[in-house]
């Protein structure tokens, strides 16, 4: 943790590799100056995904000048920001698996680099084989060749032609396809560390595990898992299989210097002493004599080893306690300080698992896979305030969500699994991960782990109490808003006329812009049909580990398992960077059954996403462009067409099309339509519409129609398809002194937004700039007049609740009376 925090900027055309002309550019990448004498380093839980089980948690190798991070998952930045963790020094990202689950959020994280200071900056990212298929598909919407340089595991060129690391320590060059493709000996890769990177301070090398196709020797190894057959057939194993276990060796620490020794051999002080301590020879001052280090400095110790293992499954397990490259670490040949364990529970806790972490002898083991233990702490503790607060004022809209009081929150599909594995004591000096815990490596005085960081238990009682001790008349607050569902509503639209509460909710899932926040996360909805399934609309990055906060893990996998279509506005980060690992989770669950393909509706540019990642993980999506989902009616349609145009395209296109008209009328909708909208190239609003449905009586009710803007302007598209709307969810980026502003980057104002929605029954505005943290700015008067509400994370609006909805408006910006707008970031 660092004090001085300045929130990063993203930087798109810095991103792409342009300068401020439009030229091609290469971002530098940096180069510390490094004193190995007195340096600081320590290991640091960064715990992305530790509560909510959606990625993998990260690791931050840390020197005073340089840092090195080992996995990238979604919430990585929003964690950091959380934190007041600077980006600005990280050099390195070392990937354990090529996954979305190590890997989500490298994207953004990529563009918030290279808008730091200046000129930005660039990072160096190192994994095994798959990362090639991850980065590639990373480069269909975010040029890589300016802010990154990959180098694959056992490969000696990045993706972009260069070497990065120090060339005295990379393997020879493997041989090559005729398509330029590299050949990996299986043997060596898999069987002997592979130097990666050394400086003066650190050696990381890497040691690759793929999972076992054999049966395993011993009749008492547990059986794999469902979902890895013990039977695995190496032909089929995808470049997402491969895990890496790395390894840190920190430079011996040298001898202590004795300065009388020095001086008796004919040595003055000065900077010869300092030579010495550095390990160069010197010639004497006074005699005719060359001193070398070992004449004046006491026996060097062995640096700190750490090691980072990562075996997702019980046929990588296999291999990995056979594997004898590992044999000098447990011999004493090498001593291993620490050992941070990023294998889930069902494997850690079986007996062989726990057996060869025996081997390690006295080192302090940190379990930080997806254990429940890792759970009990929430990491964004602003939003889980935040949400305490909102359920407080308002539980109709804002239900208690994933952590406060919410112990069956916790609940994991893997804990019955794990309850079963036959299981050995563990070692004594093992412990749970938790959020920001170090284990310090140098200097010697503070060895060891250090728990001083690691933030407390947080109770709702205590964040109830400050805020009544801070508002007092928000009791009362309270209480009159529980009071308008006594009232009976007049002048209902005729669709919501003895309407059900298992019709429709919308689930805000992130109603910030640009980039996460730790009040707000990026762009996403859910649109929950209940017994019927549910859609997503967007996705940006963190969607999922939204999902499990609000409905817990278990309730959060049920959405994934019934969730019938995703469809995405636009192409910008922060729309669709969670996609990937929904889709892979949701391919996970279903596995073994007879699971359909979901529906990605979206730009064209997104499939060339989905497709090359599609090599490293299993995704299971059938994609349809925005485009064939169009109104003929909408203006604009022929200047807004980006998508396939073969003729062997559009047949397939209109197979799915007839797929996606099945699908909707057994969710209970009559029509799907993407709107073409202001923003960007490709960029659409969506309209859902109900079927009709019939009461007691048989009278027919019409269905409700759901519009929601994605990223715009204000346009006539959106209008027209607003008029009758039962609800508007509208973007409202700027307030309304920012027209300018807006207009430059094709957004809207909270005005602008109303106004579109003058013929909706209810709007609600979403996507903030991050310069308002935790509400935006708004006319009171005018906005309660319009029946409009403003959007929050985790906001739960029921169909059957949108008369009550504009009232709470007021006791809303009650609740954030003493907040100050534009508190610590800046929209970009």
């Amino acid at each position: 943790m660092e004090e001085n925090y300045e929130p990063a900027r993203c930087n798109k055309r810095r991103a792409e590799g342009r300068d401020r002309k439009g030229a091609p550019r290469l971002l530098e990448r940096k180069v510390p100056k490094i004193d190995p004498l007195s340096t600081t380093c320590y290991v640091q839980i960064l715990g992305t995904g530790l509560d909510t089980q959606d990625t993998s948690p990260s690791i931050c190798l840390f020197f005073d000048k340089q840092r090195f991070i080992f996995n990238a998952g979604e919430g990585l930045q929003r964690f950091c920001s959380e934190h007041k963790i600077k980006l600005s020094k990280i050099g390195h990202i070392f990937v354990s698996r090529a996954c979305s689950e190590t890997t989500g959020g490298l994207a953004g994280l990529l563009l918030t680099l290279a808008g730091i200071g200046d000129k930005g900056m660039s990072v160096n990212i190192c994994g095994p084989p798959g990362l090639k298929c991850l980065i590639d598909a990373i480069s269909t919407f975010v040029p890589n060749n300016a802010v990154l340089h990959t180098h694959i595991i056992g490969s000696t060129s990045t993706s972009n032609g260069g070497a990065i690391f120090d060339s005295e320590i990379l393997e020879e060059p493997t041989t090559s396809t005729s398509n330029g493709a590299p050949i990996f000996d299986s043997n060596r890769l898999f069987k002997e560390p592979i130097a990666i990177f050394a400086d003066e301070v650190v050696k990381i090398s890497a040691l690759l595990l793929r999972p076992s196709c054999s049966p395993p020797s011993n009749p008492s190894f547990p059986k794999p898992l469902a979902s890895h057959s013990q039977n695995l057939d190496r032909a089929k194993l995808k470049p997402g299989d491969i895990s890496v276990i790395y390894v840190v060796e920190l430079s011996e620490i040298i001898g202590k210097f004795d300065p009388n020794k020095a001086m008796k051999l004919g040595l003055k002080r000065g900077s010869k002493f300092r030579d010495l301590q550095l390990g160069q020879s010197v010639q004497s001052d006074y005699q005719n004599i060359t001193v070398h280090p070992s004449d004046v400095m006491g026996p060097s110790v062995a640096g700190p080893i750490v090691l980072l293992v990562d075996c997702p499954t019980l046929s990588h397990l296999q291999q990995m306690v056979s594997l004898q490259s590992l044999s000098s670490y447990f011999d004493g040949v090498k001593i291993v300080s620490c050992v941070i364990h990023l294998s889930p529970s069902s494997v850690t806790l079986t007996a062989e698992y726990q057996t060869w972490m025996r081997r390690f002898g006295g080192a302090q083991h940190i379990m930080a896979g997806h254990e429940k233990k890792n759970m009990e702490i929430p990491i964004l503790r602003t939003t889980t305030k935040m949400a305490a607060r909102l359920n407080y004022l308002c539980p109709n809209f804002f239900p208690s969500c994933g952590f406060l009081d919410r112990p069956d929150i916790y609940m994991c599909e893997q804990d019955s699994i794990a309850s079963k594995m036959v299981s050995v004591p563990s070692p004594t000096k093992s412990v749970a991960a938790e959020n920001l815990l170090k284990f310090h490596l140098r200097p010697c005085s503070l060895f060891g782990l250090d728990t001083s960081t690691v933030p407390k238990l947080l109770t709702r009682t205590e964040v109830i109490d400050d805020l009544l001790f801070e508002i007092p008349e928000i009791s009362e607050a309270a209480i009159e808003i529980g009071n308008f569902w006594n009232k009976s509503e007049t002048n209902l639209p005729s669709c919501l006329e003895n309407i059900t509460r298992e019709e429709m909710e919308i689930v805000f899932l992130g109603t910030g812009s640009s980039q996460p926040s730790k009040h707000r996360n990026v762009s996403s909805i859910f649109i929950n049909l209940f017994s019927k399934g549910g859609l997503l609309i967007d996705c940006g990055e963190g969607t999922l580990g939204q999902l499990r906060r609000r409905f817990g893990v278990v309730g959060a996998n049920d959405i994934l398992r019934g969730l019938k279509c995703i469809w995405i506005s636009h192409m910008h980060a922060d729309h669709h960077t969670g996609l990937a690992s929904i889709l892979a989770l949701r391919c996970q669950l279903l596995k073994g059954t007879s699971q359909e393909k979901i529906f990605v509706i979206a730009p064209t540019q997104l499939k060339n996403f989905l497709d090359v990642h599609q090599c490293a993980e299993d995704l299971n999506m059938q994609f349809l462009y925005c485009g064939r989902t169009m109104d003929v009616e909408c203006e604009g349609i022929e200047s807004y067409h980006n998508g396939p145009g073969s003729l062997g395209e559009l047949t397939a296109d209109f197979e799915i099309q007839q797929k996606l008209k099945k699908l909707l009328g057994e969710v209970g909708l009559e029509a799907l339509i993407s709107v073409p909208v202001i923003h960007c190239r490709d960029s659409f609003g969506l309209v859902l519409k109900a079927v009709e449905r019939h009461d007691a009586d048989g009278k027919t009710i019409p269905g409700w129609k759901l519009v929601y803007s994605g990223d715009t302007r204000p346009c006539k598209n959106l209008k027209h398809a607003s008029n009758g709307a039962t609800v508007l969810i509208h973007e409202a980026t700027f307030e309304d002194n920012m027209g300018e502003v807006a207009i430059g980057k094709n957004h809207s104002t909270t005005k602008e937004a109303i106004d579109i929605g003058g013929g909706a029954y209810r709007v609600i505005l979403t996507h903030f700039s991050q310069r308002y943290p935790k509400i935006p700015v708004f006319d009171e008067v005018e906005t309660c007049a319009r029946k409009t509400c403003v959007a929050f994370d985790f906001m739960s609006v029921n169909i059957a609740d949108l008369p009550v909805l504009p009232k709470i408006l007021p006791q809303l910006k009650l609740l954030f009376k003493y907040e100050v707008n534009a508190e610590e970031f800046h929209d970009v």
